[in-house]
């Protein structure tokens, strides 16, 4: 029962602190902001390198940015998930 709390806890440790830099790099790769900070007009725009994936498919740039909000749901589920394996085994539950 311990070895999976400690487990878990590790696991819920290392994907929360892996949230903020997937969410960062998901927004600069389907980000609507060019290098220099401009909005993506069109591809030639200065330092549009950025502005790819939005400009070639804005849907593909929303979906992208959803990436965040499913992998912190995962999360949470792994959480939940450790948390009652370890109370049926405890015969809590």
């Amino acid at each position: 029962m311990i070895a999976n709390l400690i487990g878990g806890f590790v696991a819920i440790l290392i994907g929360v602190s892996l949230v903020g830099p997937i969410s960062s790099e998901t927004m600069i790769a389907g980000g609507t902001v060019n290098a220099t900070g401009g909005a993506c007009a069109s591809t030639e725009v200065t330092g549009s390198q950025y502005c790819q994936l939005y400009l070639s498919s804005q849907w593909g740039a929303t979906v992208l940015r959803l990436v965040p909000g499913f992998f912190a749901l995962g999360i949470l589920g792994i959480g939940i998930a450790v948390t009652y394996s370890s109370l049926r085994q405890a015969g809590v539950v």
